[in-house]
Protein backbone atom coordinates (compact mmCIF):
# COMPACT_ATOMS: atom_id res chain seq x y z
CA UNK A 1 0.00 0.00 0.00
CA UNK A 2 1.39 3.27 -0.56
CA UNK A 3 1.15 6.37 1.76
CA UNK A 4 0.21 9.81 -0.06
CA UNK A 5 3.17 12.03 0.04
CA UNK A 6 2.52 14.90 2.48
CA UNK A 7 2.20 18.73 1.41
CA UNK A 8 5.23 20.81 1.36
CA UNK A 9 4.54 22.88 4.36
CA UNK A 10 7.10 25.58 3.15
CA UNK A 11 5.68 28.81 1.43
CA UNK A 12 8.20 29.99 -1.45
CA UNK A 13 8.90 33.57 -1.18
CA UNK A 14 11.80 34.12 -3.59
CA UNK A 15 13.85 32.12 -5.63
CA UNK A 16 16.83 33.17 -8.43
CA UNK A 17 19.54 30.59 -10.08
CA UNK A 18 21.66 30.86 -6.45
CA UNK A 19 19.16 31.14 -3.77
CA UNK A 20 15.47 29.43 -2.74
CA UNK A 21 13.95 31.94 0.09
CA UNK A 22 10.87 30.27 1.92
CA UNK A 23 8.60 31.20 4.65
CA UNK A 24 8.69 28.09 7.39
CA UNK A 25 6.03 27.63 9.64
CA UNK A 26 6.15 27.09 13.39
CA UNK A 27 6.75 23.66 14.90
CA UNK A 28 9.26 22.79 11.38
CA UNK A 29 12.55 22.04 12.55
CA UNK A 30 15.52 23.57 9.88
CA UNK A 31 17.68 19.65 9.89
CA UNK A 32 18.28 17.18 11.91
CA UNK A 33 19.14 18.13 15.88
CA UNK A 34 20.41 15.65 18.73
CA UNK A 35 17.37 17.70 20.90
CA UNK A 36 14.67 16.06 18.78
CA UNK A 37 15.89 12.69 17.46
CA UNK A 38 12.81 11.34 16.40
CA UNK A 39 11.70 13.85 14.54
CA UNK A 40 11.59 12.65 10.64
CA UNK A 41 10.31 16.07 8.81
CA UNK A 42 12.75 19.18 8.26
CA UNK A 43 12.83 22.08 6.65
CA UNK A 44 15.84 21.03 4.67
CA UNK A 45 14.39 18.17 2.71
CA UNK A 46 10.91 20.07 1.88
CA UNK A 47 13.43 22.84 0.62
CA UNK A 48 15.40 20.36 -1.23
CA UNK A 49 12.20 19.27 -2.73
CA UNK A 50 11.49 22.69 -3.94
CA UNK A 51 14.70 22.32 -5.53
CA UNK A 52 13.72 19.33 -7.39
CA UNK A 53 15.48 16.88 -5.43
CA UNK A 54 19.02 18.72 -5.98
CA UNK A 55 20.87 19.53 -2.80
CA UNK A 56 20.21 23.00 -0.90
CA UNK A 57 22.53 24.91 1.86
CA UNK A 58 20.86 26.30 5.50
CA UNK A 59 21.95 29.69 5.26
CA UNK A 60 21.17 30.44 8.76
CA UNK A 61 18.58 29.10 11.11
CA UNK A 62 15.30 29.13 12.49
CA UNK A 63 14.12 27.70 16.18
CA UNK A 64 11.68 25.28 15.87
CA UNK A 65 8.99 27.19 17.41
CA UNK A 66 9.60 30.23 15.25
CA UNK A 67 7.89 30.71 12.03
CA UNK A 68 8.94 33.54 9.00
CA UNK A 69 11.93 33.61 6.38
CA UNK A 70 14.15 31.04 6.23
CA UNK A 71 16.90 31.34 2.78
CA UNK A 72 18.72 28.47 1.12
CA UNK A 73 21.38 28.44 -0.74
CA UNK A 74 22.18 26.08 -4.09
CA UNK A 75 25.23 26.19 -4.19
CA UNK A 76 28.34 25.92 -1.86
CA UNK A 77 29.84 29.22 -2.46
CA UNK A 78 26.61 31.33 -2.31
CA UNK A 79 26.04 30.02 0.48
CA UNK A 80 29.55 30.76 2.18
CA UNK A 81 29.98 34.23 1.28
CA UNK A 82 26.36 34.63 3.02
CA UNK A 83 27.79 33.01 5.53
CA UNK A 84 30.44 35.37 5.98
CA UNK A 85 28.04 38.62 5.14
CA UNK A 86 25.87 37.30 8.49
CA UNK A 87 29.19 36.72 10.62
CA UNK A 88 29.77 40.31 9.60
CA UNK A 89 26.74 42.18 10.68
CA UNK A 90 25.97 42.52 7.08
CA UNK A 91 22.38 40.84 7.13
CA UNK A 92 19.50 42.63 8.38
CA UNK A 93 16.88 40.68 9.81
CA UNK A 94 12.94 41.96 11.45
CA UNK A 95 11.25 40.13 13.79
CA UNK A 96 8.25 40.83 15.60
CA UNK A 97 6.79 39.45 18.67
CA UNK A 98 4.23 39.17 21.13
CA UNK A 99 5.54 39.79 24.56
CA UNK A 100 4.20 40.55 28.18
CA UNK A 101 4.26 43.99 29.39
CA UNK A 102 5.37 47.38 27.76
CA UNK A 103 8.88 47.69 27.28
CA UNK A 104 10.27 51.17 26.23
CA UNK A 105 9.25 52.83 23.15
CA UNK A 106 12.71 51.67 22.11
CA UNK A 107 15.80 50.39 22.86
CA UNK A 108 19.07 48.65 22.44
CA UNK A 109 19.87 45.01 24.46
CA UNK A 110 23.61 44.66 25.19
CA UNK A 111 23.62 41.47 26.97
CA UNK A 112 26.41 38.38 26.29
CA UNK A 113 24.64 35.12 26.56
CA UNK A 114 26.42 32.26 27.19
CA UNK A 115 26.61 29.61 24.48
CA UNK A 116 23.70 26.97 24.57
CA UNK A 117 24.98 23.45 23.66
CA UNK A 118 22.68 21.39 21.00
CA UNK A 119 22.96 18.23 23.43
CA UNK A 120 21.11 18.93 26.64
CA UNK A 121 23.67 16.54 28.17
CA UNK A 122 26.55 19.16 27.89
CA UNK A 123 24.83 21.86 29.66
CA UNK A 124 26.60 21.93 32.86
CA UNK A 125 29.82 22.21 30.87
CA UNK A 126 31.34 25.58 30.89
CA UNK A 127 30.20 27.36 28.00
CA UNK A 128 31.53 30.59 26.17
CA UNK A 129 29.89 33.55 26.75
CA UNK A 130 29.83 36.12 23.26
CA UNK A 131 28.84 39.38 23.10
CA UNK A 132 24.83 39.75 22.04
CA UNK A 133 22.87 42.83 20.55
CA UNK A 134 18.83 43.38 19.74
CA UNK A 135 17.21 46.68 18.62
CA UNK A 136 13.55 46.66 19.68
CA UNK A 137 10.75 49.26 18.68
CA UNK A 138 7.07 48.66 20.34
CA UNK A 139 4.82 49.01 17.76
CA UNK A 140 1.36 48.39 20.30
CA UNK A 141 0.00 47.88 23.54
CA UNK A 142 -2.61 46.62 25.10
CA UNK A 143 -3.97 46.26 28.64
CA UNK A 144 -6.69 43.17 29.07
CA UNK A 145 -8.98 43.53 32.30
CA UNK A 146 -7.89 39.37 32.79
CA UNK A 147 -6.31 38.79 36.43
CA UNK A 148 -2.99 36.50 35.58
CA UNK A 149 -0.81 37.24 37.69
CA UNK A 150 -1.16 39.92 40.79
CA UNK A 151 -2.90 42.75 38.93
CA UNK A 152 -6.27 42.70 38.14
CA UNK A 153 -5.30 43.87 34.55
CA UNK A 154 -2.86 42.41 32.18
CA UNK A 155 -0.16 44.07 29.40
CA UNK A 156 0.79 43.10 26.81
CA UNK A 157 2.80 44.49 23.27
CA UNK A 158 3.39 44.08 19.78
CA UNK A 159 7.28 44.94 19.26
CA UNK A 160 9.42 44.86 16.28
CA UNK A 161 13.23 43.07 16.90
CA UNK A 162 16.29 43.50 15.13
CA UNK A 163 19.12 41.23 16.10
CA UNK A 164 22.56 42.28 15.49
CA UNK A 165 24.32 39.45 16.74
CA UNK A 166 23.04 35.39 15.67
CA UNK A 167 23.20 33.81 19.12
CA UNK A 168 21.05 30.61 19.79
CA UNK A 169 17.81 31.76 21.47
CA UNK A 170 19.01 35.26 21.32
CA UNK A 171 15.58 37.19 20.75
CA UNK A 172 13.55 35.26 23.38
CA UNK A 173 17.01 35.24 26.06
CA UNK A 174 17.07 38.93 25.68
CA UNK A 175 13.68 39.59 26.19
CA UNK A 176 13.38 37.59 29.53
CA UNK A 177 16.60 39.68 30.14
CA UNK A 178 14.46 42.80 29.94
CA UNK A 179 11.41 40.94 31.64
CA UNK A 180 9.36 41.20 28.79
CA UNK A 181 9.25 37.58 27.14
CA UNK A 182 7.80 36.16 24.19
CA UNK A 183 4.67 34.72 24.58
CA UNK A 184 4.28 31.27 24.16
CA UNK A 185 8.10 30.70 25.43
CA UNK A 186 8.35 27.59 27.41
CA UNK A 187 11.59 27.63 28.22
CA UNK A 188 12.27 31.54 29.04
CA UNK A 189 8.86 32.80 29.13
CA UNK A 190 6.09 32.92 31.89
CA UNK A 191 3.96 29.61 31.83
CA UNK A 192 0.62 31.63 32.95
CA UNK A 193 0.82 34.22 30.43
CA UNK A 194 1.36 30.77 28.05
CA UNK A 195 -1.56 29.25 29.19
CA UNK A 196 -3.82 31.82 29.17
CA UNK A 197 -3.10 32.67 25.54
CA UNK A 198 -2.86 28.42 24.47
CA UNK A 199 -6.69 28.62 26.31
CA UNK A 200 -7.83 31.98 24.71
CA UNK A 201 -6.29 31.27 21.14
CA UNK A 202 -6.41 27.15 21.04
CA UNK A 203 -2.50 26.99 19.97
CA UNK A 204 0.28 27.65 22.23
CA UNK A 205 2.53 28.17 19.42
CA UNK A 206 5.99 30.98 20.16
CA UNK A 207 4.83 34.16 18.88
CA UNK A 208 7.63 35.15 17.00
CA UNK A 209 8.31 35.43 13.55
CA UNK A 210 11.06 36.94 11.15
CA UNK A 211 9.01 38.57 8.66
CA UNK A 212 11.93 40.27 6.49
CA UNK A 213 15.71 40.14 5.62
CA UNK A 214 17.99 42.03 3.16
CA UNK A 215 21.22 41.08 2.52
CA UNK A 216 23.52 41.44 -0.69
CA UNK A 217 23.33 39.14 -3.58
CA UNK A 218 25.64 36.44 -3.11
CA UNK A 219 26.44 36.09 -6.82
CA UNK A 220 25.53 40.12 -8.24
CA UNK A 221 25.74 42.07 -5.16
CA UNK A 222 22.61 43.35 -5.50
CA UNK A 223 20.48 44.60 -2.40
CA UNK A 224 17.36 41.35 -1.94
CA UNK A 225 15.09 42.34 0.66
CA UNK A 226 11.94 39.82 0.92
CA UNK A 227 9.51 39.74 3.39
CA UNK A 228 7.10 37.57 4.83
CA UNK A 229 3.18 37.08 5.98
CA UNK A 230 2.45 36.38 9.17
CA UNK A 231 0.66 32.95 9.58
CA UNK A 232 -2.77 32.49 10.64
CA UNK A 233 -2.20 31.89 13.84
CA UNK A 234 0.02 34.78 14.69
CA UNK A 235 -2.61 37.00 13.08
CA UNK A 236 -6.12 35.67 15.16
CA UNK A 237 -3.72 36.57 18.46
CA UNK A 238 -3.52 40.41 16.65
CA UNK A 239 -6.91 40.63 17.67
CA UNK A 240 -5.93 41.60 21.39
CA UNK A 241 -4.17 44.86 20.47
CA UNK A 242 -6.17 48.14 19.17
CA UNK A 243 -7.01 47.57 15.58
CA UNK A 244 -6.63 51.06 14.12
CA UNK A 245 -2.74 50.94 15.47
CA UNK A 246 -2.34 47.19 13.99
CA UNK A 247 -4.45 48.41 10.47
CA UNK A 248 -1.88 51.40 10.20
CA UNK A 249 1.31 49.54 10.50
CA UNK A 250 2.76 48.60 7.00
CA UNK A 251 4.38 46.15 5.57
CA UNK A 252 3.95 42.71 3.88
CA UNK A 253 3.76 40.91 7.91
CA UNK A 254 0.57 42.63 8.38
CA UNK A 255 -0.98 41.98 4.66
Amino acid sequence: MQHPTPANPLTLLYEDPALLVVHKPAGLLVHRSPIDRHETEFALQYARAMNGGRHVYPVHRLDRPTSGVLVFARDRDSARTLGVDMMAGEVGKTYLAIVRGWPPASGVIDYPLRDEPEDRRLKGQEQTVRDALTEHLTLATTELDVAIETYPTSRYALVQLHPKTGRKHQLRRHMKHISHPIIGDANHGRGRHNRYFAERFGQGRLLLAATRIEFRHPVGGQPVIVEAPLEESFRQVLEIFPQPVIQSLSGDAFS
